[in-house]
Parts: C-alpha cells; sequence; structure tokens
C-alpha cells in the first residue's frame, strides 16, 4: 500500500482512540448538558449561504475568530491569525514579502485562488488577480470577526473563491463600544499608533477607526540571487548579495461606519507607501525602489429580514479606487548588469503602475414560505476597470528574451506597454435553497452562473447535506465546484516575454468533495475532523513557446489533485485554562507529471494554551509546526528545511478607564524559518528568509 493511503488508514483507525480518550478528559456528557448543547448556538457564521447560523451545522467547512480570539493570541497582523487556521499556511512572494495564503496545498506565485472581502465585498485587484500584490499587512484592532471558508465558494461568491474565502468583518459602533486610542513598539523599528470610536448620535450609530504605522522591517540576510546567477554565467560582479531584504513600510488605515437603521454605509483607507521591494521585484536585491499603494473603499447596504410575510431582501452598491505607483523606480537588476545583448552600467529599471476603479452592485431576496425551504435568488453586476496603465524603464527586449539597453529611463507606455488599459463586465445570477428533508437533516443546494464579457460563461454548482447524527454530533457530505477567472496581466500582458498575455485563456476549475463531523465531547470540549478531496482544471501557467528563445505565454495546463485531513479541537480544561490545537496533513499531486506539487506543507500542526491567571492577567503560549515541504519536479536544491516557531503572550485584563497592556514574544526561541522561493532556485537558491525572535509592547486604553 502506498505510504499516503498507509497515513490515511492510520488516522482513521486512531480516531475512535482519539475522540474517546478526549471524552474520558472531558467527562460524562450529563442530560443537563445536552440539554444546553441542543440550544446552544454561540458560535455562529454567514459565510456558508449568506445568512448567520449555527457554525456547527453551517454547510460548509468554516471557521470564525473573533475579535477576543485575536486579542487573546497578542496577533498584531491578519497573516498571524490565519496560520493558526486548520488547513491554511502563509508562504511569502519575494516580490514585495507579500503574504500567500496557501490554503489546502494550493500554491502559486500570486496566490489568486483565495477570495479575500472586507464586509462581504471582494477586495480583488484586477491586474494580478489576488488581493493586491504590494499588500503591506492588515492591521486588527477593528476587526469584529474573521470568517474563513476552506474549500470552493464560487455557488455564493464567484470567481477566486477557489480554494477558499476569507472574510474580515469590521467593528460597528455596538463593537466597539465608546472611545480606544492605543500605542505599539516592536523589533524591527516598528511603531504604530491607533484610534477607534463607536457612538450613537440620535438614530446613527458610528464607528471610527484611524491608524499609522512605520517599520524598517526584518534585516535577514540572503545569500545569491538572480544576478548571483547573472555573475556566474557572464563574468561580472554586480550582485548585492549577500545583503538585506527591504521589507521596511509605512501605513495609514481609516474605517468610517455608519448604520441608520437597515441602512449602513462604509468608508475605508488604506495606504502604503515608502514601501520596499522585499527580496526584488525580478529576485535580485533593490536597496532603492520603493512603491506604494492606495486602495479606497465604500459601500452602502440595505438589508431588511422581514420585509414582508415570509419574506426578506438586501442590496448593495459599492466602490474600489486602487492605485499602485512606483515614485523612485525598481532597479531590477543592479548596477554593472552586462548580458550578450549589452550593458547596463546603471541595473535595469523599472516602473511599472495601474490605476483601478470597481464598482458592484447586487441584490438578493430570501422566501421561506414554502414548507421546510428556505430560498434565496441573488443577482449582480461587477464594473472591472484598469483605465490607466504607465511605465518607465531603460531597455526593450530582444527577440530572444533578453533586454536590450536604451540610452536613459525613458515612458514606454505608448510604444512598448507592458499592458494597456482593461475593462471587464460581469453579470451573474445565484439561486440557494436550504431544505430540510427530514428530521434532523438538511440539504442545501446552490447554483451561480456568471457571464464574463472578454471569455463568455461559467455555472458552478454546490450540495452540502448536513445530519444531526445526535445532540453531540453532526455529519456533513459536501460538494463544489469552483472557478477562478484569469487576471489582466495574464490575459493581456504585452512587453514582458517571460510571461506574454493570452486573451484566449479560460477559468481554472476546481471540484472538492468533504466529509466533516463535528463532536461536542462536552460542554468544554468539541472537535472537528475534515476529510477533502479536490481536483483541479486548466491550471494557468507559463510555457515556453514554440520557437526557442521566444519566451513563454501563460495557457491553461495540467491539472492537480490533492487529498487532505484537518483535525481541530478546544478543551476548556478549568474555568481558568483552555487548550486547542489542530493538525492538518495533505498531499497535492501534479498530475502531468505524478509527483508532489510542491512548496505547501505536508503536515501543519499548531498547539495553544490561554491562561486566565486571575480576573486581571491573561498567559498565552502557542506552538506551531511546519513539516513535509517538498520541491516542485526539476527543482533539485535540498529539501526545504522543517521548523517550529514557540510564541507567548502576556496581558492585562483590567478594563475600562485603565491602561492595559499586552506583551508579545513570537518566534521566541529564534527558529531559522524559511518559505520556500519559486522553482527551480534559479533566482533564489537559499530560499526566503522569515523574521527571527521578536518583541512587542502594546498599550491601550478605552474609555
Amino acid at each position: 500500500m502506498p505510504r499516503p493511503h498507509r497515513l490515511r488508514y492510520a488516522l482513521a483507525a486512531a480516531l475512535p482512540w482519539f475522540f474517546g480518550t478526549a471524552l474520558a478528559w472531558a467527562g460524562p456528557v450529563s442530560d443537563d448538558d445536552a440539554l444546553a448543547l441542543s440550544y446552544s448556538e454561540a458560535a455562529s457564521v454567514s459565510i456558508a449561504t449568506g445568512n448567520s447560523q449555527s457554525l456547527r451545522r453551517a454547510p460548509a467547512v468554516a471557521s470564525v475568530i473573533t475579535a477576543a480570539d485575536i486579542v487573546a493570541m497578542g496577533a498584531t497582523e491578519l497573516d498571524q491569525i490565519l496560520e493558526t487556521v486548520p488547513g491554511i499556511h502563509v508562504n511569502r512572494a519575494p516580490n514585495s514579502n507579500s503574504p500567500l495564503y496557501v490554503v489546502r496545498g494550493i500554491v502559486s506565485a500570486f496566490n489568486p485562488q483565495v477570495l479575500v472581502l472586507q464586509n462581504g465585498i471582494p477586495i480583488t485587484t484586477a491586474y494580478i488577480g489576488n488581493k493586491g500584490n504590494i499588500w503591506g499587512g492588515y492591521p486588527v484592532e477593528h476587526i469584529a470577526r474573521i470568517e474563513i471558508l476552506r474549500g470552493p465558494g464560487s455557488a455564493l461568491y464567484g470567481s477566486d473563491a477557489y480554494a477558499g474565502v476569507i472574510n474580515i468583518i469590521t467593528k460597528n459602533a455596538a463593537e466597539v463600544g465608546g472611545t480606544e486610542f492605543g500605542l505599539r513598539g516592536a523589533s524591527f523599528g516598528t511603531g504604530e499608533l491607533w484610534f477607534q470610536q463607536g457612538t450613537r448620535l440620535g438614530p446613527l450609530a458610528i464607528a471610527s477607526y484611524l491608524r499609522y504605522g512605520q517599520t524598517d522591517g526584518n534585516h535577514n540576510l540572503v545569500e545569491a540571487d538572480a544576478q548571483s546567477r547573472n555573475d556566474k554565467l557572464f563574468n561580472t560582479h554586480a550582485s548585492l548579495a549577500p545583503g538585506e531584504v527591504h521589507n521596511q513600510l509605512k501605513a495609514v488605515d481609516g474605517n468610517l461606519d455608519v448604520q441608520y437603521g437597515a441602512w449602513r454605509a462604509r468608508f475605508g483607507y488604506k495606504r502604503r507607501y515608502d514601501m520596499g521591494t522585499g527580496l526584488g521585484i525580478a529576485s535580485a536585491l533593490d536597496p532603492t525602489g520603493r512603491q506604494q499603494t492606495e486602495r479606497i473603499t465604500s459601500s452602502l447596504s440595505w438589508t431588511e429580514a422581514q420585509l414582508g410575510h415570509d419574506w426578506g431582501a438586501g442590496a448593495t452598491v459599492s466602490s474600489q479606487q486602487y492605485s499602485q505607483e512606483i515614485p523612485t523606480w525598481y532597479q531590477l537588476m543592479p548596477a554593472g548588469l552586462v548580458y550578450p545583448t549589452g550593458a547596463f552600467p546603471n541595473g535595469m529599471i523599472a516602473a511599472p503602475e495601474t490605476w483601478e476603479r470597481t464598482y458592484r452592485a447586487s441584490a438578493y431576496a430570501d422566501y421561506s414560505g414554502w414548507q421546510l425551504h428556505r430560498l434565496r435568488l441573488g443577482v449582480g453586476h461587477d464594473d472591472i476597470d484598469m483605465y490607466r496603465t504607465r511605465e518607465y524603464r531603460n531597455f526593450n527586449y530582444a527577440a530572444n528574451g533578453l533586454p536590450i539597453p536604451l540610452p536613459g529611463v525613458i515612458e514606454t507606455s505608448a510604444s512598448s506597454p507592458f499592458i494597456r488599459p482593461q475593462r471587464r463586465n460581469i453579470n451573474y445570477l445565484y439561486l440557494q435553497d436550504e431544505w430540510n428533508l427530514a428530521t434532523d437533516w438538511n440539504l442545501t443546494a446552490g447554483l451561480r452562473h456568471d457571464r464574463y464579457s472578454d471569455f463568455g460563461s461559467t455555472t458552478n454548482p454546490r450540495l452540502a447535506l448536513v445530519w444531526d447524527a445526535s445532540y453531540d454530533l453532526t455529519a456533513k457530505l459536501l460538494y463544489g465546484r469552483a472557478f477562478r477567472a484569469p487576471a489582466f496581466a495574464e490575459s493581456y500582458g504585452i512587453s514582458n516575454p517571460v510571461a506574454m498575455g493570452n486573451p484566449l485563456l479560460k477559468p481554472e476549475r476546481n471540484a472538492t468533495t468533504e466529509l466533516a463531523l463535528a463532536w461536542q465531547l462536552s460542554s468544554n470540549a468539541s472537535a472537528n475532523l475534515t476529510f477533502y478531496h479536490y481536483n483541479m482544471h486548466d491550471i494557468i501557467r507559463t510555457v515556453a513557446n514554440p520557437v526557442p528563445g521566444t519566451g513563454s505565454t501563460y495557457t491553461n495546463t495540467g491539472d492537480q489533485r490533492g487529498d487532505g485531513v484537518e483535525l481541530e479541537g478546544k478543551w476548556q480544561l478549568a474555568s481558568a485554562v483552555q487548550l486547542s490545537g489542530n493538525y492538518a496533513w495533505q498531499r497535492s499531486i501534479d498530475q502531468r507529471t505524478g509527483t508532489d506539487a510542491g512548496a505547501a506543507p505536508r503536515h501543519h500542526l499548531l498547539g495553544r494554551v490561554d491562561w486566565s491567571v486571575d480576573s486581571d492577567y491573561q498567559l498565552g503560549a502557542q506552538l506551531n509546526h511546519v513539516a513535509g515541504r517538498r520541491r516542485a519536479l526539476g527543482d533539485l536544491r535540498a529539501p526545504i528545511a522543517d521548523y517550529s516557531t514557540a510564541d507567548f503572550t502576556l496581558a492585562t485584563r483590567y478594563g475600562r478607564q485603565r491602561w492595559n497592556y499586552t506583551l508579545a514574544i513570537r518566534n521566541a526561541f529564534n527558529a531559522n524559518v524559511r518559505e520556500p522561493s519559486p522553482a527551480p532556485g534559479l533566482t533564489l537558491p537559499g530560499d526566503i528568509p522569515m523574521p527571527g525572535r521578536s518583541i512587542s509592547l502594546q498599550a491601550s486604553y478605552q474609555m
């Protein structure tokens, strides 16, 4: 029997022992406990269907992280939170140190296969197709909760809800609950200030948030980069490696939330500037290049759960204005670079810039008058417009793909642009039926049809059967299809021969089957177990052009399948002590080669203990173990090293009208953490170094 199957069967055989032992630890379930459990709906989620429902009975594999959870773990950034979710690991891209949210082993260069929402609205950017490559982090003080759907969500959310969906829900006035301000100092020259307030002005409930932060970034060394290889090939000495990464940035964030009855208006602002390029835009160290991005979001929604007898409805209009600009030009390759096509005494210089605006309108109606059914019909229209592009550079490309020097840096937007302005319109319609088909049985069926103005239509279904087998056990059998639309860069890129656009691209496709079990072992212990299998088709990758030396073009090519197991549990050991943790195993196979797809951990284990010393203090400790990351076929480097990190948190809980403090130590034992660099490792053979030990101290005051 192949090893992966042996492991799967061993896990299955061990499960009865695991849960039996946990049940024994937790103690017998009394009749009173059973009655309480039957009516307990403490954990709720809306990401699965659009309607709030019990997390345990939701027709999806989902997780919820609350504001209280965020405070307990001492998290200061979104990435730290997502790393604790079973089945999710945060990789890094060398370009801009951008985080890649790897869900169930699905890895790509820019990670557009995960849909990120803010208050239910996509924050996707059109050029790359992800949340924005110049991301620069996301603060957490104003987050009320984060809902995460692992698995396909296109039947409800459309494109990019492919491997998973992350919905960041910000605080309303009641959740802020007054006025709070705080400051934080941390390692690597990091400092932050924030202010938030929740108040009522007559019928208006208003929440506001403002934050400023800056950091020098970690100063880890990169032993070799892309120019190191060029130096060997062309007998030059231009590389800046060994040298430090460049992860510095400055940040401004703001939010305004105004509620009036059934109406809600939200405004958001996110700016990152004076931001370094990480390990370099072209994987060559760039100490001078600086970039900035600005995101302005707004939405107006109306929701009426009881519009009339058996009817509910809602509608939303929203906009996103997004730009990425290069105020200090990128140095793609350093000064002294020499190619057979010519010398670059000042290095290869470029500054590609884009400006986008996206308008979305959607509406839905719920109908529950049909016995045992709850129907939802939704419609929407998206207008995605990359209305301006601009580029400066000091090179063009030869027919063989090598750069040719220009006399100086010139604007190439008209003569040979990297991409021209593009526009895409999407119309969609979806139908969902939540059917209580028998006692303790619920079937959710959904279907969404999307029509794109550039590549045509796609239809994606879902089915979810949920069975309350007993008061303490719920079983789910789930199936769904998902798609990921080509990004503008993939379809319409022009001048970069390494990755030429292809307007004939079709969407990537994914089909996933899941079996999930949720146990309430006692009133103070619970556990969840999920098995999944997925098949990906029409994966978009660059493929070498038929004529040698003419570069590569984006093409629908390759298939991938994956299998995995996710186990998570929580146990309130005593009134003051809580244990929690999860373990995820996965294996993703490139079906063309029959080998591991690479870069994602096969084993990911997280354990946490939270201890309320008394009413005034809270201690937390967390262990994160990442193991089993493989190299992709053709990558001959040594295996990616496993690592374990330990984090510790000490916080006061004095309540209002007093200062509260949080001390957090991350990677306390200074583990050498490396995230895999792109295969085959010719540009960054040493992988991507991550921060070592860091310490932060936060003070906040709430009135």
